[in-house]
């Protein structure tokens, strides 16, 4: 198999291009794929409270493990970018006015956890179970930081916790594993192509 330190698993599927224009479109299509994919995630909700439970913080983590830490960063600025710009796909619509909401927050957790589960997966952890459960643990502890720290200006510190964290610890757990198991499934399967 070729040299694959600092790749991530999209990079195998979708080799890079020596063109720099052809390289630099097809980054571009996989920052909007993925900036998609977490507007998407984030209409498929339960309502619960202040903070509604979704699926994006799966896509959060995928688009680091996949695109790495600089496009899957990206993927979720352009995310933030489109919803304030008026694109309803936030959990509860969109535009500016979501700067003022109670979970804009995750919108800032999710920027930081995709550059840093990419640079994780940058650097193997996303090849084998134990380490890809790692690196998504981490980067969904980094995603609720800002979330929370946000989220406590409209709850208060006391009820902080009880909103935006426990009812969303069972989910995120299943969501993790998904994740840690399929991530290195992919390895496995695309390091058994031939010519690689």
């Amino acid at each position: 198999m070729a040299e694959i330190k600092n790749l991530t698993l999209i990079d195998i599927i979708i080799p890079r291009i020596e063109n720099k224009t052809l390289t630099l479109l097809k980054d571009i299509a996989l920052v909007l794929s993925f900036a998609i994919v977490t507007g998407v995630c984030a209409k498929l909700k339960i309502e619960i409270g202040a903070v509604p439970i979704t699926m994006q913080t799966l896509a959060v983590l995928l688009s680091g493990a996949l695109l790495g830490s600089k496009r899957g960063a990206l993927s979720q600025i352009t995310y933030l970018l489109m919803g304030l710009a008026g694109l309803p796909w936030f959990a509860r619509g969109g535009g500016l006015s979501y700067l003022l909401s109670p979970t804009f927050g995750y919108i800032i957790g999710f920027i930081l956890a995709a550059y840093l589960v990419g640079w994780l997966c940058e650097r193997g952890f996303d090849r084998q179970v134990k380490t890809a459960m790692i690196s998504m643990l981490i980067g969904n502890i980094l995603l609720y930081v800002p979330g929370l720290l946000w989220l406590a200006k409209f709850v208060g510190f006391k009820k902080v916790l009880a909103v935006g964290l426990y009812p969303f610890i069972p989910g995120d757990l299943l969501k993790l594993i998904s994740a840690a198991l399929l991530l290195p499934l992919g390895w496995k399967v695309i390091s058994g192509r031939p010519n690689q």
